[in-house]
């Protein structure tokens, strides 16, 4: 694909912020003596592209990534919702309070038949019924189905970036 046509963040990065991208994706501990090492640069002018990424966006932020399991929440559910009301002011409304719950950990506007989908972990099915009562009094729904994982077989938080070519 020639470079012209590749969104504009993409020509944005060169290799190296790239690898930086890809590493710190990876595993946010790393060091930036240890960074600088593996994209071959010293660690001032690592570091420096580090808060230029941030800065731009790039790099949104740092975090520990936790088992969810671990923490006593064994149930993720996949909901899917569809309104009657398309408007500014209910979506507003509806986005503001769902993204309170601190069950959501996703929510995204789609196209098609669904008009929102949450990403919801709890710890069970009961606390999965206090939640949809909670998400049913948020904003007038049209249609609520939620669908539960069984098994959980991958998961990740890293974005493909193309940290191997120019």
């Amino acid at each position: 694909m020639e470079e012209k046509y590749l969104p504009k963040r993409r020509q944005e990065m060169d290799l190296t912020d790239r690898k930086i991208v890809a590493l710190l994706q990876r595993d946010a501990t790393l060091s930036i003596a240890e960074i600088a090492k593996r994209v071959n640069l010293s660690p001032t002018p690592c570091w420096k592209r580090i808060q230029r990424l941030e800065a731009r966006g790039v790099i949104q932020r740092r975090v520990a990534i936790a088992d969810p399991q671990a923490l006593g929440l064994g149930l993720t559910a996949f909901v899917a919702i569809e309104t009657a009301d398309h408007s500014a002011d209910w979506l507003a409304r509806f986005a503001e309070r769902v993204s309170a719950m601190p069950e959501v950990m996703e929510l995204y506007r789609m196209a098609g038949e669904v008009d929102y989908l949450l990403r919801v972990v709890l710890p069970d099915m009961a606390a999965y019924d206090a939640f949809y009562k909670r998400l049913i009094e948020a904003a007038p729904l049209k249609n609520v189905t939620s669908s539960f994982a069984m098994e959980r077989i991958k998961a990740t938080t890293a974005y493909p970036v193309d940290d191997e070519t120019a």
